[in-house]
């Protein structure tokens, strides 16, 4: 391990995007401090030189072990990437109120609570970047995921916040807007979903499920992102927004059309159209 080498924290490793990146972070060798809930889910990356570690982001306990950890193995740390996350799928009126707790507290406030115990070590040094992973999910929200999307676009503001208030330190902070990335971030979020044929949507059912996997259609390839977001975020000027993956500029443009428009596009797109006419 060269001693000099820079070191990145990262959640979520256990799949997709976080694992993604442990692999390609430790082919440029960086010291990766790769976590999850569960280490045994990522034990393999050791044979990487790559530093396993259990993280909780919904567990303050957890963050501290965590963080003290790689401090005190590392002695810095010059990169957190916020990635972990989780994907809740459904009629928001639908959901349990434990559903958007449990959504938020991973998405929202274990990055909020990870940032802020890595932070003081970074403005000792007046050096580091932040990383938050969101989602064009977040720009553009759509049908079925508005829990997500909410998550995502409350990330996006935390991070404009965080960037402007770190700035004096040294600290840059990053926003990444992936669009479609091969995961397995889909295929989790579509378990459970025939609870809702037992609901007023259960004409569209089939939409739901489709906009589960919706993000898996023609994916960007996960190693292609992990490559090209490393490749941004090695520059000594980052820039404050990436967007990577499929449909990552089209979707925010789409935003920035009438919101009527969007309105009856998103709802012909998701089924909601044949739902009124279902009611009537």
């Amino acid at each position: 391990m060269n001693a000099n080498a820079p070191v990145v924290l990262i959640s979520g490793c256990s799949t997709g995007i976080g694992r993604a990146l442990t692999m390609e972070f430790a082919a440029r060798n960086w010291r990766v401090f790769a976590t999850a809930r569960k280490p045994a889910a990522i034990n393999d990356l050791k044979a990487l030189n790559v530093d396993v570690a259990a993280l909780d982001v919904t567990d303050e306990k957890s963050i501290t072990a965590c963080v003290d950890s790689v401090i005190a193995k590392a002695g810095q740390i010059d990169m957190l990437i916020n990635n972990a996350g989780l994907l809740l799928i459904g009629p928001l009126v639908e959901l349990e109120t434990s559903e958007l707790r449990r959504q938020f507290e991973t998405n929202v406030i274990g990055l909020a609570a990870l940032t802020r115990a890595v932070a003081p070590h970074m403005i000792r040094r007046r050096s580091g970047k932040i990383v938050n992973i969101s989602s064009v999910s977040g720009v553009l929200p759509t049908p079925f995921a508005g829990a997500y999307g909410s998550t995502k676009a409350a990330v996006t503001a935390l991070s404009d916040s965080l960037r402007m208030e770190l700035a004096p330190f040294g600290i840059t902070v990053v926003t990444v807007q992936p669009g479609g990335i091969k995961s397995n971030l889909s295929g989790n979020a579509d378990k459970e979903l025939d609870r809702f044929k037992k609901t007023p949507y259960s004409p569209i059912q089939n939409f739901i499920v489709a906009r589960a996997n919706a993000s898996q259609e023609n994916a960007t390839p996960v190693e292609d992102f992990a490559k090209g977001l490393v490749d941004k975020l090695e520059r000594k000027n980052t820039p404050k927004l990436i967007r990577i993956g499929k449909d990552s500029t089209l979707l925010p443009l789409i935003a920035r059309f009438p919101r009527a428009f969007i309105d009856a596009l998103l709802s012909k797109k998701f089924g909601l159209d044949q739902l009124r006419k279902c009611n009537k």
